[in-house]
């Protein structure tokens, strides 16, 4: 990470550095899913998969204009490789504990921000984090919806 001007508190920094990684991660997890699963022909959950893609996306946009406020170059440092499964109930399991990891790191980046009274890069890992459950919360649902009907729809 570049410091381009400013003053920022290091382990922020590697907060937004670490958040960058996993979204892009995330962009590139739910784009490739997508295109797995429309090759199955499931378009709907292709579409869907698709769209936490783009949120993941408008997600990774959010840190580079919060590390670039900062005076940070931006810089994601390690994409996670892509894991992918052989029917929708996997992929989803995946993804849940992908997102739940993004919400520890969130949840870690609110303490440390409360510890040091850093009240703007707190709400911005706030709000983060509120989205993140939210999504990890969507996957929970849809994983029910599949174990409870046992076929690969969104409804």
């Amino acid at each position: 990470m570049t410091i381009l001007n400013g003053k920022a508190d290091s382990a922020t920094l590697g907060y937004l550095g670490r958040a960058l990684s996993l979204e892009l991660s995330a962009v590139q997890l739910y784009s490739t899913q997508a295109k797995l699963v429309e090759s199955w022909g499931l378009t709907k959950v292709a579409r869907k998969l698709s769209e936490e893609a783009g949120e993941e996306l408008e997600h990774a946009n959010r840190i580079i204009g919060r590390m670039l406020a900062l005076g940070v170059a931006p810089n994601a440092s390690q994409l996670r490789p892509v894991r992918l499964g052989h029917n929708v109930q996997e992929l989803l399991q995946y993804d849940h504990a992908f997102e739940n990891e993004l919400i520890v790191l969130y949840g870690n980046a609110v303490k440390h921000c409360i510890s040091l009274a850093d009240h703007d890069n707190r709400m911005f890992f706030e709000q983060l984090h509120a989205e993140e459950r939210a999504h990890a919360e969507g996957l929970s649902r849809w994983l029910q919806q599949l174990e409870d009907s046992n076929i690969a729809s969104i409804t």
